[in-house]
């Protein structure tokens, strides 16, 4: 079992035009993901904003990006990244999220999505907010 942290930056809007940025930086593969494509509009204004988008260079640079939806709160210089936690199997994330937890605030309980077998974000006892998912097939890069 193997699990990857990925910094994972939130926008209110400027997601597609970071990673593009970002993806000119340092080639390698850019998938966007936008809330329409994934059925998850609940703005319609905000439907073609990022739900989830990635660059993955071979040289091992990742970043995950996403444009946070008004109904959230998002201050540029208050939550502006979370530490992405991302396993191949549900058990270790579990397990990790379990510890994590502990002291923590649950924003999205650990359980099934539709474009994860898991996925679960909190703020430890730190104040640092995790995202925790099990990666599927077409994410995993």
């Amino acid at each position: 079992m193997t699990v990857k942290t990925v910094t994972h930056l939130n926008f209110r809007g400027d997601a597609r035009d970071a990673l593009e940025f970002y993806h000119a930086v340092f080639g390698g593969d850019q998938m966007i993901v936008s809330y329409k494509e994934a059925r998850n509009v609940q703005d319609p204004s905000e439907a073609d904003q990022v739900m989830w988008g990635q660059v993955a260079a071979d040289s091992g640079f990742r970043v995950m990006a996403y444009d946070v939806p008004s109904r959230m709160p998002w201050n540029r210089g208050e939550n502006s990244f979370f530490v992405s936690l991302r396993g191949n199997a549900a058990e270790e994330i579990t397990t990790y999220w379990e510890k994590l937890s502990e002291g923590a605030t649950v924003l999205q309980p650990l359980a099934p999505a539709s474009w994860s077998a898991l996925y679960g974000m909190l703020k430890d006892r730190f104040g640092i907010t995790w995202v925790l998912d099990v990666v599927n097939e077409s994410a995993a890069s």
